[in-house]
């Protein structure tokens, strides 16, 4: 997930904002589950690059890491995972905590530079556009700037006009799984809500994704709305409900990020829709949603194996290794029928198996 906290905000009335229709190519339940099919079996360890010794070459090196937001569940998360990660490998990770204000981010930068990091993590959305003097200053005194889980893979170009490199994501495969979702669950005649942030690469990435998989769809339509994240109290459960009094054939709401949902969900219960809902990132209290039935599909992602491949790529630039241009970060479908695998409550990083876990002791040579 990604974001920034300096958008225009498109209006959040229903009507407003995007509408994306299907154009007929393959009007067939059959593609949509085949679509899904791969991400519905626990995901196997792919390393990403070769095995290197991590330890020796990240001895006396130290990475700086600022998120997004420290008040994001998501984000604050994957953080600790980075941090779990190394202190198994044995190096310095600093996380700068912020409440998503890009003076903070500013401030976060500067610390860095001062305190010579050997690298700088701009983590899911604390925007590098946003910070292109404090970037180019990194860059002068020697010390790289990675944009990690905030673009699609198909983005990279556009990230390295202003950080040094970037840790991607494919986003664009997560926004179409939630397409494809909502359509079989519409048999085809899907008529979404979509509530999303702009202003992310992220979020190009995954509108990208969705409108391709709307074309094969001729029965499947989408409306959007748009909340920045300083609004998502305060915004968006009033215009969600707004949106689905205002029109009763809404038949599946679509969450891109799923912390969103915290809000999304009083809206639905208050007017009493039998609506049905699906999501992107695997945010553990959203995999409680599930179990209780407020939110029916979340595409998770492991935020412990997340952080570990953040680690992975930003050990390897440090070192001087060649660095994956793929992380190989995989998604799983959570429903009603798995989600009870991630605890009662969910867990950080639970029921995804545990594959990653040994894969990257021995990429790392620790065992």
């Amino acid at each position: 997930m990604g974001w920034s906290v300096n958008w225009k905000s498109l209006a959040v009335g229903i009507g407003a904002g995007l509408t994306f229709a299907g154009s007929a190519l393959a009007d067939d339940p059959s593609y949509f589950k085949d679509r899904l099919a791969p991400f519905l079996n626990k995901p196997s360890f792919v390393a990403p690059g070769e095995p290197f010794d991590a330890a020796k070459c990240m001895k006396d090196k130290s990475i700086f890491s600022i998120p997004v937001s420290s008040a994001n569940p998501f984000t604050a998360n994957i953080e600790k995972a980075m941090a779990a990660a190394a202190k198994k490998v044995g190096f310095k990770f600093t996380t700068w905590e912020n409440q998503g204000q890009s003076a903070q981010w500013v401030q976060g930068m500067d610390t860095a530079l001062n305190q010579k990091y050997s690298l700088i993590d701009l983590l899911a959305g604390a925007d590098p556009r946003t910070l292109v003097p404090q970037v180019q200053a990194a860059k002068a005194a020697g010390i790289p700037v990675i944009a990690s889980h905030y673009s699609g893979n198909e983005q990279s170009a556009e990230v390295a006009k202003y950080a040094t490199a970037d840790v991607p994501i494919d986003y664009f495969t997560a926004g179409g799984l939630l397409v494809d979702w909502a359509a079989v669950k519409t048999g085809g005649h899907l008529n979404a809500l979509m509530v999303m942030a702009t202003g992310a690469l992220s979020t190009d990435s995954m509108l990208a994704g969705m409108n391709s998989e709307l074309k094969h769809c001729d029965g499947c339509k989408m409306k959007s709305m748009n909340f920045p994240v300083v609004d998502w109290s305060t915004k968006i459960t009033p215009g969600v409900q707004s949106a689905l009094l205002a029109d009763s054939s809404i038949n599946y709401i679509i969450v891109m990020y799923d912390s969103m949902s915290q809000f999304v969900v009083p809206a639905v219960t208050i007017t009493g829709s039998p609506v049905k809902m699906d999501a992107f990132n695997g945010t553990p209290f959203v995999l409680g949603l599930i179990q209780q039935g407020k939110v029916e599909m979340d595409i998770g992602e492991n935020l412990d194996w997340i952080g570990s491949s953040i680690i992975d790529s930003e050990m390897r630039r440090i070192c001087g290794l060649a660095v994956p241009k793929d992380p190989k970060i995989p998604f799983y479908v959570f429903d009603s029928s798995n989600a009870k695998d991630a605890g009662t409550p969910p867990g950080l990083s639970k029921g995804y198996g545990d594959a990653y876990v040994a894969g990257f002791e021995k990429l790392w040579m620790l065992k």
